[in-house]
């Protein structure tokens, strides 16, 4: 029984083209908080892909999935924040995949809910995630989708207690708006159509 209900789940038909990967924090006191919005998008993705994050590799979990007619692993990196470098490039490796073919999705206070930020490569700006990432791999030329969570109301307030806060319902909403856009957004990437990507979504 269990081997015919895996038959019917959503399966690539060949190699993985792509990773598409959601940063964040394991564990259940961190779900839903603002540092974990990486992971929050990528399960919305998985969720229009008709595929379940749960398959236990590269230090996280993953799940295969088509996406923009192109083969491609959602991953979850379960190396808390800092350490995500090991669990992605762990199954770059494997894969064989460039950086250029990795797209990464992460917040960023600098926007706020519901906005997005595509860049092709760059600095980690400030992101732990992301500086992991670029330090063991090397190279700085992942696309990522920023994505908005808002700044501290006061900036006497602890940034790490600010991150690991949860959204509002209001904020909740305008970032699931966001997420939508971002699962759009990868299926342009994934096609070779950043450029309109970032005209359509950025900002928004």
């Amino acid at each position: 029984m269990l081997n015919n209900l895996l038959h019917l789940r959503p399966q690539p038909a060949g190699p993985v083209e792509y990773l598409v990967v959601g940063l964040g924090n394991p564990g259940s006191k961190y779900d839903g908080t603002r540092h974990n919005a990486g992971f929050m998008a990528v399960d919305h993705i998985a969720e229009q892909a008709g595929v379940k994050i749960d398959r236990l590799k590269f230090k996280g979990l993953c799940a295969p999935a088509r996406i923009g007619g192109k083969n491609v692993l959602l991953l979850k990196p379960g190396t808390y924040m800092n350490l995500s470098g090991q669990s992605v490039v762990e199954a770059m490796n494997f894969y064989h995949i460039p950086p250029e073919r990795v797209v990464v999705l992460f917040d960023d206070i600098s926007f706020p809910p519901g906005k997005l930020r595509i860049r092709l490569k760059g600095s980690d700006g400030g992101q732990n995630g992301m500086k992991n990432i670029i330090y063991l791999s090397g190279s700085d030329c992942f696309p990522r989708i920023k994505l908005g969570t808002g700044d501290r109301p006061d900036r006497r307030w602890d940034l790490a207690d600010w991150v690991l806060s949860r959204f509002s319902p209001d904020d909740l909403k305008r970032f699931q708006e966001a997420a939508a856009h971002a699962n759009d957004a990868v299926a342009l990437i994934v096609q070779g159509k950043a450029a309109e990507a970032m005209n359509l979504y950025n900002g928004k």
